[in-house]
């Protein structure tokens, strides 16, 4: 069984490469059974185990299982808040292939998630970015969306300010025009795409904030009680979720206002199967406010998994 590192992973994925791969994934074979979930009681906030199994039916025969931690007061240690490991099998033999770097496969599978949803729901034009929050996931969705959108401009939001001037310092190097938002209300009003990835539960974006044609990516939140845009963006936006059934169990952003009868069940117009399968529409009008809630799902691991190991064999791998 080969261990892939983080530094393997970074050198043959890109993101164009990627969000291709979960597109032809969410149209594909895939079986994704239930993750499980679990409370991991602690001092502070309470910890989370995700147990995250999928296969192949079809096609290139592969399963795996991801398995991670999700601590938020790590900050505290000065550790990462989340960890997580891949083994990625054969779906001929259960022969185990590889165990892969969890934390680097996510981060790159939830950027490339949100990207791919972009393909569909952001404004063609979109050039100015607002990223609200400064952890592990920030670089990977700034470079996302600028994989798949003229991204000319980033601001960065998060509530520890130097944090977001050290991530500023790492995306400048890239090219982009980059600058930390002191009033995230003003930031909001300017962006065309609004990407937050925070542990927040309780709102920062609000609907008022944000203009015709905006698009949001809600990306932090996995549990019902997490929140990051207020009831108004809910109502206000044409809202799409990465599976209707993760997010009508784990997203708080869609059960809160759903539970309060303030939005119906159907205000969710399509998932990333649908999008990708054409039976849902994505972005109709430029006017038209829209917005993505993801919450992670088995088949985004596998799919960037199998991207990974097929690439360390091939040319890629090779430096052609």
């Amino acid at each position: 069984m080969r261990v892939v590192t983080a530094d393997e992973i970074a050198r043959v994925l890109t993101y164009e490469a990627l969000v291709d791969a979960l597109a032809a994934a969410f149209r594909g074979d895939i079986a994704v059974p239930q993750r499980h979930h679990h409370a991991i009681p602690q001092p502070g906030e309470d910890g989370t185990l995700l147990l995250m199994p999928a296969w192949t039916v079809s096609g290139e025969r592969f399963l795996g299982t991801k398995i991670v931690t999700v601590f938020p007061d790590n900050a505290a240690v000065r550790k990462p808040s989340l960890y997580g490991t891949y083994l990625l099998m054969s779906g001929d033999t259960g022969e185990p292939l590889a165990a892969m770097d969890g934390r680097v496969l996510t981060a790159w599978r939830t950027a490339a998630a949100s990207a791919l949803a972009a393909r569909y729901l952001a404004r063609e034009d979109a050039s100015e970015l607002l990223m609200i929050g400064a952890g592990a996931l920030a670089p990977h969705l700034v470079r996302a969306h600028a994989a798949v959108r003229p991204i000319k401009r980033v601001m960065l939001w998060n509530r520890t300010r130097g944090h977001a001037v050290s991530l500023a310092f790492g995306l400048a190097v890239s090219g982009l025009e980059v600058s930390v938002a002191e009033d995230l209300e003003e930031a909001v009003r300017a962006a065309d795409i609004v990407s937050c990835a925070t542990f927040s539960t309780e709102p920062l974006v609000r609907g008022a904030w944000l203009k015709k044609g905006a698009h949001l990516d809600l990306v932090g939140g996995f549990t019902p009680k997490m929140r990051e845009a207020d009831d108004q963006a809910i109502k206000r936006a044409r809202v799409y979720v990465d599976t209707r059934a993760g997010a009508g169990k784990e997203a708080g952003d869609i059960i809160q206002p759903v539970k309060r009868g303030l939005v119906r069940p159907t205000h969710v117009r399509g998932d990333l199967f649908e999008l990708c399968g054409g039976t849902a529409k994505g972005r109709t009008s430029e006017a038209h406010i829209t917005l993505f809630k993801s919450v992670g799902t088995a088949l985004e691991d596998l799919a960037a998994a199998m991207l990974v190991w097929n690439r360390l064999s091939g040319p890629v791998a090779r430096g052609g």
